[in-house]
């Protein structure tokens, strides 16, 4: 049977691909052929993203895969799961200034996949440049890979005996849908600000990035439906594994704390609405928590373990692709790349929008966030309503790129 800290691959659907991606714009033009060889290179210290999906024992595992990782120049999306991506989970792509590495979302995460990014930049830009940059921070093909990066995350702790913590949040069931507007096709908006200015909003008015930001959008969406009274909610993703003190596996142990904003509590003092958000992370984001989280994790394994493949890959995935937010959160906090920072014009995340309205993907590196606003339609109301936001409180900020939303999505994965 799969153990508990394996990804949950078969919940990963055409319908909800479970998506994500890192992107890295530079400030000189990609050679295809260098960053081709460097992910071809790379194979042999992060031999855990090159693998493809094998159903078997009733369950769909991950297995390495002898095929090369696909290297594309162009921004068009491909299907993982397929020939068209020789069967990986995985994809790279360039376009221009841009390259960006796809993954899917249930091996990994954005704080797991950081390492493999880096590594892919660092050696990239060597080989480009002629340059032997400070290899500070990198790895590198040729070392021994640590038990920590790929074994049990959890090794040591007394997950069997957690005791349920004294705070649990239930779910907001009826909670408020961002009205569509315009076409049914994926965006996304990267708007850049500088650390020093939103760190210091942050601190004059007590929240914390993902905190501030969740306020922000809530306040959005009320000036975008002002008539609609249901409760706004937002997911905050924490991550379980770096709250239990491990923080090198590259495993997606990912998940959410919610945070809610009835009608009847106003955001118009903005101390206030931070500091109550601050709160209401803190009491769900604690190591009780997540140790609690992680015996139930297993447990659901054990359950899940008993029922017949076609009713995950069908039934379940389902389930799980339903919305449950109004907004989703999602903050990696990189602060640098190291020796490649001068190389680098923007570095920032994207994930598919699934299971929220509109997504927000917050990622930190050399001195400027770049937020990622993901929404499911291509009208922009919304989005410039939230950039009122920022402007109504003095945060300056710069749109980067307006676009279509183009990730990678996956093929069915097969009972045979």
């Amino acid at each position: 049977m799969k153990e508990f800290y394996e990804p949950m691959l078969y919940l990963s659907t055409p319908e909800h691909p479970n998506t994500m991606s890192v992107v890295a714009e530079l400030k000189e033009p990609i050679d295809g052929a260098i960053l081709k060889a460097v992910v071809d290179e790379l194979c042999v210290r992060f031999p855990y993203f090159y693998v493809k999906a094998v159903a078997k024992d009733n369950d769909v595992y991950t297995e390495p895969n002898p095929l090369p990782m696909t290297v594309r120049n162009t921004w068009e999306p491909i299907n993982f799961n397929s020939q068209q991506s020789n069967y990986h989970l995985a994809a790279w792509k360039y376009e221009g200034t841009r390259l960006a590495l796809e993954m899917s979302h249930s091996i990994s995460d954005g704080a797991g996949v950081l390492p493999y990014v880096k590594s892919t930049l660092y050696l990239y830009l060597c080989r480009k440049t002629g340059l032997a940059l400070d290899p500070a921070g990198i790895r590198l093909p040729g070392e021994v890979i640590p038990q920590s990066e790929t074994g049990n995350p959890f090794a040591g702790l007394d997950i069997d005996g957690a005791k349920e913590p004294m705070y649990t949040k239930q779910p907001t069931q009826d909670f408020y849908r961002v009205k569509v507007e315009g076409a049914p096709e994926p965006q996304v908006h990267c708007i850049r600000i500088a650390e020093s200015e939103l760190i210091q909003y942050c601190r004059d008015f007590d929240g914390s990035p993902n905190a501030m930001i969740a306020v922000l959008l809530a306040r959005a969406a009320r000036a975008y439906d002002p008539d609609n009274e249901k409760t706004v909610t937002v997911s905050v993703a924490i991550d379980h594994k770096a709250m239990l003190g491990s923080r090198d596996n590259y495993r997606m142990f990912a998940n959410i704390i919610e945070l809610d904003f009835p009608k009847s509590r106003s955001l118009d003092d903005l101390l206030k609405s931070c500091t109550v958000a601050r709160g209401q992370m803190m009491l769900q984001a604690q190591p009780e928590n997540s140790l609690w989280a992680m015996k139930n994790r297993k447990l659901t394994y054990a359950k899940l373990g008993q029922l017949p493949l076609d009713v995950k890959l069908n039934v379940l995935a389902k389930s799980a692709g339903s919305a449950r937010w109004t907004f989703s959160v999602s903050y990696v906090n990189s602060r640098s790349f190291g020796s490649v920072d001068p190389y680098l014009e923007a570095v920032y995340v994207i994930a598919e929008p699934g299971v929220f309205d509109i997504g927000c993907e917050i990622f930190c590196n050399d001195h400027n966030f770049v937020v990622t606003i993901l929404q499911s339609f291509t009208a922009d109301r919304f989005v410039e309503i939230f950039l009122n936001e920022l402007s109504s409180v003095g945060i300056d900020y710069e749109l980067l790129h307006q676009e279509p939303l183009r990730l990678c999505g996956i093929e069915p994965f097969s009972e045979n």
